[in-house]
């Protein structure tokens, strides 16, 4: 049995180039707290825009997006557009 791939290298790599950009939240465009623990719901999460179980590629970088951990799991594997979640996010 293989092990999860995001706890392998090229998933940590990915991670750590996109972490490094340090760009707002794709999702509802606010500041992400990169300093943050990484259960805070303010904290950065690497979203996929098109999720993976949509046929989104893991590894991809034009796939991978910084995200509030709060937002990307507001947004499960529906890929809606950022801009329609803006205003659900905005209530917290």
């Amino acid at each position: 049995m293989a092990g999860n791939p995001r706890n392998g290298r090229p998933y940590r790599r990915l991670t750590a180039w996109l972490r490094a950009q340090r760009l707002p939240c794709w999702i509802c465009g606010h500041n992400i707290g990169y300093e943050l623990g990484a259960k805070h719901p303010l904290s950065f999460t690497l979203d996929h825009e098109v999720p993976l179980s949509k046929g989104g590629s893991l590894l991809d970088r034009t796939n991978a997006r910084a995200a509030h951990r709060r937002c990307n799991s507001a947004r499960g594997n529906r890929p809606t557009a950022p801009r329609q979640l803006v205003r659900a996010s905005r209530r917290w």
